[in-house]
């Protein structure tokens, strides 16, 4: 989190900094001339220029009782599952009744730090085959201190997860209790994409054969797709699709194009909105508007460089962004086309109005009256739903005043 010092000394970022300029290089290969150079807005801007909230709105909490919720999803028959951070998987009826009895058969899930369980998906096809779909620090076999982010799916029975399959686990793992990262999307064609902070670990953002900072693309069976940008190079890992990505936080696929949108923390300032695309490098820890904890001084460069994308918007001061979700639904028309993102240090629901790549338009909402929002998803009535980071944590439903 940004209150967390985890910084490196000097000569190692140096060393990361020369060393990682020949892994940008090949991750950007083939895209510089397709690169984006579209001007990232910054949301003292944009805030500035905007006026007051185009509908205001209210918060009911409709839950209560949850330990840190991280995520939440809707099965089909109404009913919600929530993860919390501490390792619970738990369900709340369709009037909204918290079961006091987690459901059974979590893996074993490291819980420290930033660690511990994270999102909870559905399958796209989830009425015919069961999967639910769950990210989480995963304990080493051989040392309990080190853990990483890994994937699995499961299916839900009597209370409890069957015919359980790990997919994936992040190489290396590391004692670092840091950025973990653990979004997961599916893009409505097949694929699935998890995302990988770069656990407190810089240089790992821009090491070829890491997984900390990168976002992963498979199969919805964990087998990598053969059109995945580095497969078949031998200093890349397959599985990669994007790298140089510090810790993101939240993750949706635009209704529109299909692409993938995301948005990550940055130290001190420098929180990002980007758009992940196939084979790019988002810069970590080479350009960045963050900056060092308690020093203030510089991490690397926020001018652009050629074969990194540069943002799409970007908050500096941070407002601790967590959780996305674009709305397409009919039960707000005002917000139809928006992109709403949570604020964990912000404390308040963020919608941003877009005009094609383009930040035109921030509102800050709730300022304060739901905490520290973790979560944020449109549910099948097309309300606006929360849940915020806290051991007394609730669910809320956001609708017009």
């Amino acid at each position: 989190m940004n209150t967390l010092i985890h910084r490196l000394p000097a000569p190692a970022v140096t060393l990361a900094l020369a060393c990682a300029s020949v892994a940008a290089a090949s991750l950007a290969s083939g895209s510089a001339a397709a690169q984006q150079h579209r001007p990232t807005t910054f949301s003292k801007d944009v805030v500035a220029a905007t006026p007051a909230p185009a509908l205001a709105v209210k918060a009911t909490a409709l839950v209560s009782g949850l330990n840190r919720p991280w995520s939440l999803t809707w099965l089909p028959n109404g009913e919600m599952l929530v993860t919390e951070r501490g390792g619970t998987l738990r369900r709340i009826t369709a009037d909204f009744k918290l079961d006091p009895k987690p459901i059974a058969g979590v893996p074993a899930v490291k819980v420290t730090g930033q660690a511990g369980l994270f999102d909870v998906v559905l399958h796209p096809d989830h009425t015919r085959n069961g999967w639910i779909y769950l990210a989480y620090a995963e304990p080493s076999l051989t040392d309990d201190a080190e853990y990483g982010t890994a994937l699995m799916r499961a299916r839900l029975k009597d209370g409890r997860l069957v015919d359980q399959e790990k997919l994936f686990a992040m190489s290396p793992k590391s004692r670092r209790g840091f950025h973990l990262g653990g979004k997961i999307v599916f893009d409505g064609k097949g694929f699935l994409y998890l995302t990988l902070g770069d656990r407190g670990e810089m240089p790992r953002a821009q090491a070829p054969r890491d997984h900390a900072g990168s976002v992963i693309r498979l199969h919805d069976d964990g087998r990598v797709p053969a059109d995945n940008p580095f497969v078949g190079k031998p200093d890349q890992l397959p599985e990669v699709f994007s790298r140089g990505n510090r810790n993101i936080q939240g993750a949706a696929i635009h209704p529109a194009t299909g692409e993938l949108w995301a948005h990550e923390h940055g130290p001190q300032g420098g929180d990002e909105l980007n758009i992940i695309r196939a084979g790019r490098n988002y810069g970590w820890p080479l350009i960045t508007y963050g900056v060092n904890y308690v020093t203030g001084t510089r991490i690397g460069d926020s001018a652009p460089r050629e074969g990194f994308e540069q943002p799409v918007h970007a908050w500096i001061p941070s407002i601790g962004i967590s959780g996305m979700a674009f709305y397409n639904a009919d039960a707000i028309p005002a917000w139809k086309g928006s992109l709403l993102v949570g604020g964990l240090s912000g404390q308040s629901l963020v919608r941003l109005v877009l005009e094609g790549e383009r930040v035109v338009r921030e509102e800050r909402l709730l300022f304060g009256e739901v905490g520290r929002v973790r979560d944020v998803r449109v549910g099948p009535d097309g309300w606006v739903y929360l849940v915020n980071d806290s051991p007394e944590g609730h669910l809320w439903r956001v609708q017009p005043r």
